[in-house]
């Protein structure tokens, strides 16, 4: 009998996340393209009043643990991981008012590390608000690297 993707468990994990919790975070799903999140638009999470554009400190923390998540997905089990190292590219302003959500995919593992890929948008990742790419510390992987 096969284990249950652990991909189930990314609803669960997310809601009890402190600081996703508290910023309103929720697992939109995983699919071909990664592990999607979504960030609703509140006003307490707004970096600039005039604007009313998302915090840049927001947008990170809901790329960061959507790349965090693609690891888990990709190695279909939960290992302790910690981010390595997360670039990220702010192409424009997030829309006032519109949910954001952020996609991620672990494209290459090796024995230690994942290395992710992830856009923060609105409606479509074609138009990123952000880009990122990341890679993760993964804490005794029972994957090997593949040639």
């Amino acid at each position: 009998m096969s284990q249950p993707p652990f991909s189930n468990m990314f609803a669960d994990i997310v809601g009890h996340t402190p600081y996703m919790k508290a910023i309103g975070v929720r697992y939109v799903g995983t699919g071909p393209d990664g592990v999607t999140l979504a960030l609703p638009y509140r006003d307490d999470l707004v970096g600039d009043p005039e604007t009313r554009v998302f915090a840049s400190g927001v947008v990170t923390a809901l790329l960061d643990n959507t790349c965090g998540m693609a690891v888990w997905d990709r190695i279909n089990e939960f290992k302790p991981i910690a981010t390595l190292d997360l670039r990220i590219d702010y192409m424009r302003p997030a829309m006032p008012d519109n949910e954001l959500k952020a996609t991620a995919k672990c494209y290459k593992l090796t024995r230690s590390v994942g290395f992710v890929r992830a856009f923060a948008y609105e409606v479509s990742s074609d138009d990123p608000v952000a880009a990122a790419q990341a890679a993760f510390i993964i804490s005794n992987p029972a994957l090997r690297a593949k040639a």
